[in-house]
């Protein structure tokens, strides 16, 4: 074999490595990708049926239910626009409390609840998982872009 054929086995070599290197890297980025999304977002349709994803918004006042066995939970996180009820076997955050943000990892079932396999809470009183913060505000821009248009519709009907 020459040195130029020999050079040129190197290098496809090489590439090939190279190519199924960055395809097994690729795959495992892809697998372990978690999308976030709002509870609107969630009603809208727009998260994933069987696969994992992460819910946030603030945790509505009154929700927080203990079941019998002391380890399962339900609360409803809000968005202010729309609520997505949460079920969680575990134990909660320390700062995790109703009235405040929260980020859930798990899947969405058949009957809409979703179920968390981690639930992460604030650190500090100003803090909001960004995420939720986001969220929360676009509910509340979507609620006074609504209510401009209902009391523009208003003042016309009037007029």
């Amino acid at each position: 074999m020459k040195p130029r054929h020999k050079r040129l086995a190197l290098i496809v070599g090489g590439l090939a490595i190279l190519g199924l290197a960055a395809t097994l890297v690729l795959n495992a980025f892809r697998s372990n990708l978690v999308f976030f999304f709002s509870p609107t977002q969630v009603a809208a349709g727009e998260a994933p049926r069987g696969k994992n994803f992460r819910i946030g918004g603030m945790v509505k006042t009154g929700s927080l239910q203990r079941e019998a066995d002391g380890v399962t939970l339900r609360f409803v996180v809000t968005d202010t626009d729309k609520d997505m009820t949460v079920a969680y076997r575990g134990i909660l955050p320390d700062l995790f409390r109703e009235g405040k943000g929260v980020v859930a990892q798990g899947k969405l079932d058949e009957s809409g609840v979703f179920n968390a396999t981690e639930v992460l809470a604030k650190h500090d009183e100003n803090y909001m998982p960004p995420e939720a913060a986001k969220a929360v505000g676009d509910a509340h821009e979507r609620a006074a872009a609504n209510k401009a248009a209902a009391e523009a519709a208003a003042r016309t009907i009037r007029q």
